[in-house]
């Protein structure tokens, strides 16, 4: 856990009024579940399976830049049908929610802090907030299908700002790479790192559970 004295000291946020979380690797450990999706895909290819830099990409980035990564680019014209011959909920059972987080997003929506999704998920982000029985807590839930300028760009946090009527200053964004550090910094907002030390950020989180207990600690952070 990091000390409370980390948060409360931190200039930024001065008040926390909206928390955007992206979903793979905050939401959901979903590392293993991108791996199979991608996989299958590449079998349908008569391809072999990812190699680490490529599983690397994948969690990260939106999934019409991993399929033609992937791909050879003999192949790219057969991206469309093997991509349409995918069925995502044969890949919902294998995702993993991170511990703590219903509890931590019912204190946070209890202090009247409004919640976000900015992920690079194009389809699916629905799939899984209805998997997980999360509907009522994100609006608005921002994916790589409802910008025209998905993470690293800024639009998306742009689009969120303009939604809830805030200031840059007064929200976080909760992320795991540096995809989503650099959406952060383009957009000028404060960055929190989940469980990833190599980011630059304006405080790391090791767990839900450690971040709910700091913000109860630093009262003067949330809303009244």
């Amino acid at each position: 856990m990091f000390p409370s004295s980390s948060l409360c000291e931190a200039a930024r946020p001065s008040l926390l009024r909206g928390l955007v979380f992206d979903c793979d690797g905050v939401l959901l450990d979903s590392r293993h579940s991108n791996v199979s999706y991608y996989n299958l895909y590449l079998s349908k290819l008569g391809l072999p399976p990812m190699n680490t830099a490529q599983e690397d990409y994948v969690h990260v980035r939106t999934v019409d830049e991993c399929l033609r990564h992937i791909t050879p680019e003999r192949m790219h014209d057969r991206i469309p049908e093997a991509r349409a011959s995918m069925d995502y909920s044969e890949i919902l059972p294998t995702l993993v929610m991170e511990p703590g987080l219903v509890e931590f997003l019912s204190f946070l929506r209890g202090r009247g802090v409004r919640l976000a999704v900015n992920t690079n998920r194009t389809t699916t982000m629905h799939m899984v907030i209805d998997h997980f029985g999360l509907q009522g807590f994100f609006s608005p839930v921002v994916t790589a299908g409802t910008v025209s300028h998905p993470k690293p760009h800024p639009e998306s946090l742009y689009k969120i700002l303009a939604t809830w009527g805030m200031e840059k200053e007064e929200i976080a964004f909760l992320g795991d790479s540096d995809v989503d550090e650099g959406t952060a910094h383009s957009a000028g907002v404060p960055f929190w790192a989940y469980k990833n030390e190599n980011l630059r950020a304006d405080l790391h989180v090791s767990s839900f559970q450690s971040l709910m207990a700091a913000l109860r600690a630093c009262p003067d952070k949330l809303p009244a």
